[in-house]
C-alpha cells in the first residue's frame, strides 16, 4: 500500500507522513497495525464530533438509503440540503440568510468573491498579507504569502494586500473596493487573533465607502473558538460569510452565506452566476445538518472554553514561548521550526497527532475535535511535555 502510495496518488509534499490508516473512532486514528493516535488535529480542524460520531453517521446511514446525487445543485428539493440552509439562518444574525452550499471552503470563497462582484459592481479586492482562503486561482489570488503562488501567475487582478491588525491601513480601503476579505482568526499565520477593535474598524470602513465585508470562518466556525461562530467574539458581522471544513463533521463542504437580496443576484443577468454539480450533496448536507444540531443542542461550545484552559494548564515548558489562539484553535509556538518539526514527528512514535502550519513554521497546530475528553487532553500534554523534556536535556 505504501508502494502504491506513492506510485500513483499525487502528494502536496515532499516528505508526507505517509501513516497508513486502518480505521478511526472518537479522539484516535488506527494505523493498519493496529497502533491507537491521540488525534489533536481533528484532520485540520475537520472532523468536529471527532472521527465516526455515531449521530453523523446514522445521518449519512439513513441518507444513503434514500437518495444520492440527482440534479445540479438548486434546481431540486432537497430535504438535507433545505434543512441544513434553515438550520444556518437559525442561528445568524438576520442580514445572513440564505445560504450557498459547495464542495469545499476554497470554492466558497470563489462564490463568494464572485457576490461581491456581482453585488457593488466594482473589481478591487484587498486581503490580508499572511492570509490563507484556499488553493484555487481565486483564493490563491488573495492568498497573502507570494512564495507559494508566484509559480502560478498571473492569478486574478486588483487584489491589493493590507497587515493585518494595523489599523492605519484601513484607509486602502475605498470606494473603489468591491469586498474585504479577511480571516476571523488568521490561521495559516499563526492562530492570529484581531485587536484593539480591529474588525470593527474594518465593519466601519466597509460600511463608509460601500465595500463588503467577507469573513472567512472556515476554521474557526462552529464552535471551535467557544461561539458558533468566531466573529462573534469580536463584535462584527460581515456581509458575506463563508464556512466549511467543521460543517461537515468530517465530509466535504463549504457554504457562503449572505442575504436573500445579495444571494439572489446570483440566479439572473447572468443566469448560473454560480453553479456546481455536487454542492449540497444530500448525504453530505445530511451529515452536515447532524453535526450542526449536534454542536447547537450540546455543551460542547461551552466546554471549549473550559478544554482551553486544561490544555493552557498542562502545556507549560519553557521550550513553548506561547500558546495563541482561543478554544481548541490553538498553536504552541516553539523557539525554532526545526524544534517543531522534532516535536511533531516524535510525538507521532509516541502516539499523539500534531501538525504544522501553512505560514508559521515554529507553531504547532493544536486543533483537536470538540468531542475530546478532559483525560485525553491530559494524556496529549503528557506527551508532549515529555518530548519536550527529552529534547532539552
Amino acid at each position: 500500500m505504501t508502494e502504491d502510495f506513492f506510485k500513483y496518488q499525487a502528494q502536496t509534499s515532499p516528505h508526507p507522513l505517509a501513516m497508513s490508516i486502518s480505521h478511526a473512532e472518537g479522539s484516535y486514528i488506527y494505523d493498519t497495525n493496529n497502533k491507537a493516535y491521540l488525534d489533536f488535529v481533528a484532520g485540520v480542524s475537520a472532523c468536529s464530533l471527532g472521527h465516526k460520531h455515531p449521530k453523523v453517521i446514522k445521518a449519512i446511514k439513513a441518507q444513503l438509503d434514500t437518495y444520492l446525487h440527482v440534479m445540479v445543485y438548486g434546481e431540486y428539493i432537497q430535504e438535507p440540503a433545505v434543512e441544513l440552509a434553515k438550520l444556518l439562518a437559525d442561528h445568524l444574525p438576520k442580514n445572513l440568510n440564505k445560504t450557498y452550499l459547495t464542495n469545499s471552503g476554497t470554492e466558497a470563497i470563489e462564490g463568494a468573491l464572485k457576490l461581491a462582484k456581482r453585488v457593488t459592481g466594482r473589481s478591487e479586492i484587498i486581503a490580508a498579507n499572511h492570509a490563507y482562503h484556499g488553493n484555487t486561482m481565486g483564493a490563491m489570488s488573495v492568498m497573502g504569502y507570494e512564495e507559494r503562488k508566484r509559480a502560478f501567475r498571473p492569478l486574478i487582478p486588483d487584489v491589493k494586500f493590507i497587515n493585518f491588525n494595523v489599523h492605519e491601513e484601513l484607509a486602502a480601503i475605498t470606494t473603489n473596493t468591491a469586498a474585504v476579505i479577511l480571516e476571523t482568526i488568521q490561521g495559516g499565520a499563526g492562530f492570529i487573533e484581531p485587536k484593539e477593535g480591529y474588525l470593527q474598524k474594518v465593519r466601519e470602513q466597509c460600511d463608509k465607502v460601500g465595500a463588503l465585508l467577507i469573513l472567512d470562518e472556515i476554521q474557526p466556525g462552529f464552535g471551535r473558538t467557544g461561539k458558533l461562530f468566531g466573529f462573534e467574539h469580536y463584535n462584527c458581522v460581515p456581509d458575506i460569510l463563508v464556512t466549511g471544513k467543521g460543517l461537515g463533521g468530517g465530509m466535504p463542504i463549504g457554504a457562503f452565506t449572505s442575504s436573500a437580496q445579495y444571494m439572489d443576484q446570483l440566479k439572473d443577468q447572468p443566469k448560473l452566476g454560480h453553479i456546481t454539480t455536487f454542492g449540497g450533496h444530500p448525504v453530505i448536507a445530511a451529515a452536515a445538518l447532524a453535526t450542526v444540531k449536534e454542536i447547537t443542542e450540546s455543551n460542547l461550545i461551552a466546554e471549549t472554553l473550559e478544554k482551553e484552559q486544561l490544555i493552557r494548564n498542562h502545556l507549560q515548558h519553557p521550550l513553548i514561548l506561547e500558546i495563541r489562539g482561543r478554544g481548541l484553535m490553538l498553536a504552541a509556538i516553539m523557539p525554532s521550526a526545526e524544534l517543531t518539526n522534532e516535536v511533531i514527528l516524535r510525538c507521532q512514535d509516541e502516539g499523539l497527532i500534531l501538525f504544522w502550519l501553512l505560514f508559521e513554521p515554529s507553531a504547532i497546530r493544536i486543533t483537536p475535535p470538540l468531542t475530546i475528553s478532559n483525560e485525553e487532553i491530559i494524556e496529549g500534554c503528557r506527551i508532549i511535555v515529555q518530548v519536550l523534556d527529552s529534547i532539552s536535556i
